[in-house]
């Protein structure tokens, strides 16, 4: 009998993705960051900050030693920047307690910051072939409508559920090619919305492709009845005339943490009085385009102040003069910076 590994692994030797660059010289190093950036992000999207990653940043030690500013600057753009900041902990956790070398021990890798169970699985079993389960999200969905477990996922007994079916299929041997297929099928074929069941080397067993409930298996997160939250913003565009802009670095914690943003307030006459007062500015009369953006939990409209400075003073007042940082476009240095801010400073030029 063709147990479900089998299947999945024989699959994947035909029809699954072997060309991807994490998929060649898998050190636990290169296979760690992309576990990290693919986490809640598309593999298109991946790829080239992936190998820009990879080659300023060839192993553990490089990262850990390097500013967090420049960790931030080749992240921006990919959104999710604690992911970011727990990489860069993590890497230095690597190096002080672990000598730079990746542990073996799974109980070590799941302390690192940043890596739950599903992710130090995938890690331990793609680098070194050992036996653990995964269960992201692309799998969760493989094993739900292939044995018709009911309900959400993000529930604790459907979860449990799920982690044992992994811990039950997962093969003690081609541990590696096995991880890859199921999420790989889950990421290309068992998708989310109209899934390419013909195509499925599960289908014959399948509990929501023999009953046609692959629409309603594994069951939706309950959605909250309440609108979605907008929160509105004013973002100072303090520009000197040798066109550098005023930044100022996020606190740590909470949205953007730790990249460089334009200076924010929570309205037009607060933006004002801080360039008036203590940028000696001028705000110009024409309005700029509001920048939208959408977190995971409410919408951000952002409203651009473009205002020309007299004199390159800042840090007085209300401001921290270490967290300030005059930006030029034309020398940009390597900080972080969100998409909407680059949106924002690109419109400029």
């Amino acid at each position: 009998m063709t147990t479900l590994a089998d299947a999945l692994v024989s699959w994947h030797s035909k029809h699954g993705r072997h060309d991807l660059p994490w998929q060649h010289d898998r050190t636990p190093w290169r296979v760690w960051v992309s576990e990290i950036m693919l986490q809640q992000t598309q593999v298109a999207t991946v790829i080239p900050y992936y190998e820009r990653f990879m080659r300023r940043f060839p192993d553990v030690c490089a990262l850990a030693d390097a500013p967090l500013d420049e960790v931030l600057h080749l992240w921006s753009g990919l959104g999710y920047y604690a992911r970011a900041r727990n990489l860069h902990r993590a890497a230095q956790r690597v190096r002080d307690d672990f000598g730079g070398v990746f542990p073996t021990d799974f109980a070590a890798v799941e302390s690192l910051p940043g890596i739950g169970r599903s992710t130090a699985g995938a890690i331990l079993a793609l680098s070194r072939e050992a036996r653990f389960p995964i269960l992201d999200g692309n799998v969760k969905r493989v094993m739900a409508r292939r044995f018709g477990i009911t309900g959400s996922p993000g529930e604790r007994a459907v979860e449990q559920r799920l982690w044992a079916l992994a811990e039950e299929h997962t093969p003690h041997v081609a541990v590696g090619a096995y991880t890859q297929a199921i999420m790989d099928l889950g990421a290309t074929v068992c998708v989310r919305t109209r899934p390419l069941c013909a195509l499925c080397p599960l289908r014959e067993e399948c509990h929501a492709y023999r009953t046609h409930r692959q629409h309603l298996i594994p069951a939706p997160r309950a959605r909250s009845r309440t609108a979605r939250r907008v929160r509105e913003v004013v973002m100072l565009i303090a520009q000197r005339e040798d066109g550098a802009v005023l930044l100022e670095r996020r606190p740590p914690q909470g949205i953007w943490g730790g990249l460089w943003c334009l200076p924010e307030f929570a309205s037009e006459s607060a933006a004002r009085g801080y360039a008036a007062a203590e940028l000696r500015a001028e705000i110009e009369a024409r309005p700029l385009a509001q920048v939208p953006h959408a977190f995971t939990h409410f919408d951000l409209v952002i409203t651009p102040l473009l205002a020309q400075c007299r004199e390159a003073r800042a840090g007085a007042g209300t401001r921290d003069a270490d967290q300030l940082l005059w930006y030029d476009m034309r020398a940009p240095a390597r900080v972080g910076l969100p998409a909407p801010i680059q949106q924002i400073l690109a419109s400029l030029t």
